[in-house]
């Protein structure tokens, strides 16, 4: 009896010792060196939390926004972000055994300052959002990883009420639905979630729907969403009125249910949240705020799908953009752009509250983190 525990004990620790060193951190950032590592891949050890290099990549134009194909093979990047009369969408190969980051093609984006990139679970195609020129673009994807010109682009023209940053429309995100089978694309300087059907099957796949758009707040700024795992209920975060606004989700339709602020009462002005994600047991969510707060607001998520604010956690640096939590929900990592710092936080499962564990990663202009077990 002793020697079979003992076997079971020891497969145990082999397991989560296998799966702790699967987990891979991905940072992006806005450096326009060529000489510098643009992207940065770690591993996560998903016991104690520490992160390790593997391996960069260089020769690259800000690189702000990542994401990875289903299998975890491909990376892809908006790149030439913030550059002038330019935009690109670029793929990389990564190979964790050999521990590589192989630049493979780019693509014109399609707009200039792409800065969100999705891939569909079929792993056959690519969206990117466009946020100076409001657009939204549509690439094939190669079996071989590399991105295909453009098959669709539209570009909005309308915008909202606040003359400086809404005169035109500004794409912040492109998020699938829960089944993959339509596309959200809050748009900041229109106040609206436009949206469209998607059919894989079709040459040019999004398709116009009876309810092509949803109208947000006036000066809200609609920024990211993201879909609660029960697939009922989506949130938006909105960057210029810093709330998150809360919505039912059936078949393409949202249909608003609650608008809560993101940051404290007594904060009146200067918002600039960023942000959302959600736990994977749905009873969490998390969203950062920039500017004078620099931090991740924590809500704990109803069974109705509403949130209750339950307190803040620093970011232990200024201007936390994008964060990621890893897919065994244990932890948490943030990035803050201006101090150049990455920092993962222990999440705590039964209250939803963070600690910093481990040491801090230097990255200069860190942007993004995307966190996949391969």
């Amino acid at each position: 009896m002793k020697l079979k525990i003992s076997f079971v004990a020891i497969a145990l620790l082999v397991a989560i010792n296998v799966f702790s060193q699967n987990t891979y951190v991905f940072l992006g950032s806005y450096n326009r060196d060529k000489t510098a590592e643009s992207i940065q891949v770690y591993q996560l050890d998903t016991i104690n939390g520490k992160l390790s290099k593997i391996t960069s990549a260089k020769n690259i134009v800000n690189p702000s926004y990542l994401t990875l194909s289903p299998n975890g093979k491909y990376l892809y990047a908006c790149t030439d972000t913030k550059t002038p009369n330019a935009g690109s969408v670029s793929s990389f190969e990564f190979n964790p055994e050999n521990k590589t980051l192989t630049f493979l093609n780019s693509q014109r984006s399609g707009g200039e300052n792409p800065v969100y990139v999705s891939v569909h679970k079929s792993g056959k195609w690519l969206v990117n959002g466009n946020y100076t020129e409001g657009s939204v673009s549509v690439h094939p994807l190669l079996e071989n990883g590399k991105i295909d010109s453009i098959a669709q682009n539209f570009q909005y023209m309308d915008g909202s009420i606040h003359k400086e940053r809404q005169a035109r429309s500004h794409i912040h995100s492109t998020v699938f639905s829960p089944q993959n089978d339509y596309l959200f694309m809050p748009d900041l300087g229109a106040d609206k979630i436009r949206c469209y059907r998607f059919d894989e099957t079709q040459k040019q796949p999004l398709v116009e729907t009876d309810h092509p758009f949803l109208k947000t707040d006036l000066e809200a700024g609609p920024r990211h969403f993201t879909f609660h795992p029960n697939q009922k209920y989506g949130y938006c975060i909105e960057e210029m009125a810093g709330a998150i606004s809360v919505y039912q989700y059936q078949n393409g339709v949202l249909t608003k249910i609650q608008r809560i602020n993101t940051h404290p009462d007594k904060i009146t002005e200067g918002f600039e949240s960023s942000d959302i994600h959600i736990s994977p047991d749905g009873k969490f969510l998390y969203a950062t705020n920039r500017g004078k707060e620099n931090n991740i607001a924590i809500f704990s998520i109803d069974e109705n799908g509403l949130l209750k604010n339950i307190g803040y956690q620093s970011t232990l640096g200024k201007h936390p953009r994008i964060f990621a939590i890893d897919e065994s929900g244990k932890f948490l990592v943030a990035s803050n752009v201006i101090t150049g710092n990455v920092v993962v936080f222990k999440r705590n499962s039964k209250t939803g509250l963070l600690k910093k564990i481990g040491k801090e990663v230097k990255m200069e202009n860190v942007s993004c983190i995307q966190i996949k077990q391969i």
